[in-house]
C-alpha cells in the first residue's frame, strides 16, 4: 500500500465561511491546503474533496460514497474532515465496512475562517494519529482519540467523549 495519507474533505465547520451580509455560514472552497501550508506539514498527503456539506445534511448515500472512496483509495491511512454533528455516525458506517485501514475522522467546533478555530490542532492530531494507530476507525477531536464504536458528541457541552 501507498505510504501517503489520503485526506478526504467532506465539508463541515472546518470549511465554512461567513457571509457578512446575510449573517449565514456557507461553503466555498476547502481551507485544507492553506491549513497544511501554515502548519508546515511535511507528511506525504493525497488531498481529495468528496463533498462540501454540513454533516446534518449528509445522507446515507453520502456516507456510502465516503466508505466507497476509502475502500478504493490505495493508501492504508486515511483522514476525513467531517462535520461534528454526525461524525460518529459516519465513523460507525466506516467501521462496519471492515476496510482494514487506519481511518481517522476529525472536525472543528469553530470554522477555520474565524481565526480562533480548533481545526488546525485537530487536523494535525488526526494526521499524527493516522500514522501510529492500528488499522481501525477513530474520531480525533481536541487532543483525544476515540474508537468509532465508543464515541459520541456531547452536544450540551460541545465535546466528544467516550461512549459506553
Amino acid at each position: 500500500m501507498n505510504q501517503a495519507i489520503r485526506v478526504f474533505v467532506t465539508g463541515g465547520t472546518f470549511d465554512k465561511e461567513y457571509d457578512e451580509l446575510s449573517g449565514r455560514l456557507f461553503f466555498k472552497d476547502t481551507h485544507l491546503p492553506e491549513m497544511l501550508r501554515l502548519a508546515r506539514c511535511r507528511a506525504p498527503l493525497a488531498l481529495q474533496t468528496l463533498m462540501m456539506i454540513d454533516s446534518l445534511d449528509m445522507t446515507e448515500a453520502d456516507r456510502q460514497r465516503i466508505v466507497d472512496e476509502c475502500r478504493a483509495c490505495p493508501e492504508a491511512q486515511v483522514v476525513i474532515t467531517h462535520g461534528t454533528d454526525t461524525m460518529a455516525e459516519t465513523a460507525r458506517a466506516l467501521l462496519a465496512a471492515g476496510l482494514g485501514k487506519t481511518v481517522v475522522l476529525t472536525g472543528a467546533m469553530v470554522p477555520y475562517a474565524f481565526g480562533s478555530s480548533d481545526g488546525l490542532f485537530n487536523l494535525g492530531s488526526a494526521l499524527s494519529f493516522a500514522q501510529v494507530l492500528a488499522p481501525g476507525v477513530y474520531v480525533a477531536m481536541n487532543g483525544r482519540c476515540f474508537p468509532a464504536d465508543k464515541v459520541r458528541k456531547d452536544k450540551a457541552h460541545g465535546i466528544f467523549e467516550a461512549a459506553p
